[in-house]
């Protein structure tokens, strides 16, 4: 379980095949300290939950499935690419930003970035089945980041991004088209559900 708050900006440092066929294996270079991190434990990369399975003193490796490289942006990446870390909650952590479960929904992409004041604003496409649990005012996790919605039009809402947000995270960097991974909030996912089933 995450909160969308982004602890470090990782880097991918290097790829090699994972233990089955079409995984993959990656190890990133981050400044958190590993010393309290267990291999097993849970990093969201960029909104993907991930398991720690070996660690140096400023890396750690994990393994990503064929499956999660098919549904997540995690394929795209390349020695160099740098990822939003955040490290799991424990309990009696503060819940800063919204409650992540680092299961990647689907994969948007950004199709505008409009200086405004102090703040960028952002427009991002998601996947049509997704844009139902996109709501104005509601939170989304846009690459592990907690966002919270400014207006929704069709299968594109609008975000603003505040300076900090862009000095700490990789939205800083980001380019037009570029691919994000993206995970609705479970509460939407439940009423939809609900509604569904004619039971709300």
């Amino acid at each position: 379980m995450f909160t969308g708050i982004v602890t470090d900006v990782g880097q991918i440092v290097a790829i090699a095949p994972g233990g089955q066929k079409g995984d993959r294996r990656f190890t990133v270079k981050t400044s958190h300290d590993l010393t309290p991190v267990p291999i097993g434990a849970s990093i969201a990369h960029s909104g993907c939950c991930l398991t720690v399975i070996e660690k140096g003193p400023d890396w750690f490796a994990v393994e990503a499935s064929g499956e999660t490289l098919a549904k997540t942006h995690l394929g795209d990446w390349q020695e160099g690419t740098r990822i939003n870390l955040e490290l799991s909650l424990k309990l009696g952590d503060e819940l800063g930003g919204h409650l992540v479960y680092g299961h990647v929904d689907g994969v948007g992409k950004i199709v505008s970035m409009t200086p405004e004041g102090g703040s960028v604003r952002f427009v991002f496409e998601a996947p049509p089945e997704l844009a139902l649990f996109v709501a104005s005012k509601g939170s989304v996790a846009v690459d592990g980041i907690s966002l919270t919605v400014n207006e929704v039009e069709g299968n594109r809402f609008g975000v603003n991004v505040i300076s900090h947000t862009q000095a700490v995270t990789t939205l800083g960097q980001a380019k037009l088209g570029q691919r994000v991974n993206l995970e609705v909030d479970m509460l939407a996912r439940y009423v939809a559900r609900l509604l569904e089933h004619g039971k709300a």
